[in-house]
């Protein structure tokens, strides 16, 4: 997907959601509570434009992404996606719920 520089050379109106792993139990609980997931959304339409993962484990969170955007999924049916819990991929859940400031985990 697109950095944030390229949104902002692009002149692209977008949002972001960030979750640190620091909040996700499942990432506690394997000692591994470093790094984040952060998600980058059109304003208008919602579609994602880009992701940035850092931390552990996330190589099993970029195919969520990449379905995700493939889809042209919106960050408000991400929102009404089912994670399980605890896991590492409720990372990409409170990154979206962050964009519209209804994290749960902060």
């Amino acid at each position: 997907g697109k950095t944030e520089e390229q949104l902002k050379e692009a002149n692209t109106k977008y949002k972001i959601g960030k979750f640190s792993f620091m909040a996700n139990s499942r990432a506690k609980a394997i000692d591994e509570a470093e790094g984040f997931v952060k998600i980058l959304a059109d304003e208008k339409t919602d579609r994602i434009l880009g992701a940035h993962l850092i931390g552990a484990d996330v190589t099993e969170l970029i195919q969520g992404f990449v379905v995700a955007k493939n889809m042209e999924t919106t960050e408000q049916e991400l929102m009404d996606t089912v994670f399980a819990h605890p896991s590492i991929s409720e990372a990409m859940h409170e990154s979206v719920l962050d964009a519209y400031t209804r994290a749960i985990h902060i």
